[in-house]
C-alpha cells in the first residue's frame, strides 16, 4: 500500500473550497487530466454520492468511479475511488485560518495486478500529482475570486 498526503493554503472561505472539491464535476476545472466527470447517484451531494470520471493515461483514458464515504460539511470528506489498476481511498481535512483555508490529504492507493510492481513509480508520481491538482485548485479559486 501507498501512503499519498500533504496540504496546501487556498487563500478562500473553507465552506467555498469544501463545496468546490466535495463535488468531483468541478475538478476539470482544475485537474487537465481528467477528461470528463458525471454524477451518476440521485440527489445532492453528500455521503454516498458517485460519480463517473475519465482520466488521461499514457496510453489514453481509463475510467474510475468515486464515491463520497464521509461528508462533514465543511471540514472532512473521505472517499474511495477505483479504477482497473487500483483502488484509492481517503481523506481531506479543511481548517480555516486567518489567510483561508488549509487543507490537508491523506490517500491510501492499493494497485492491483500487475500494476504492484509499479509501486515505487505510483508513490512517487502519486505524491507529485497530488500536489499538482491541489496547486491547480488553489490557482482556480484564488483566480475566480480575484
Amino acid at each position: 500500500m501507498i501512503h499519498i498526503e500533504g496540504e496546501i493554503s487556498i487563500r478562500r472561505p473553507v465552506e467555498e473550497v469544501f463545496d468546490c472539491v466535495v463535488d468531483e464535476r468541478n475538478e476539470p476545472n482544475f485537474n487537465a487530466q481528467i477528461v470528463r466527470v458525471e454524477k451518476t447517484s440521485t440527489g445532492p451531494v453528500g455521503p454516498g454520492t458517485q460519480f463517473q470520471a475519465e482520466t488521461k493515461t499514457m496510453g489514453g483514458t481509463a475510467t474510475m468511479t468515486i464515491e463520497i464515504t464521509a461528508y462533514e460539511r465543511p471540514y472532512r470528506f473521505a472517499s474511495s475511488t477505483h479504477l482497473s489498476s487500483m483502488d484509492i481511498r481517503g481523506t481531506l481535512t479543511l481548517d480555516p485560518i486567518p489567510e483561508g483555508t488549509r487543507m490537508r490529504w491523506h490517500w491510501e492507493v492499493r494497485p492491483r495486478g500487475i500494476y504492484r510492481l509499479l509501486t515505487p513509480v505510483i508513490a512517487h508520481k502519486g505524491a507529485r500529482r497530488e500536489e499538482a491538482i491541489w496547486a491547480g485548485l488553489k490557482h482556480y479559486l484564488e483566480d475566480r475570486a480575484a
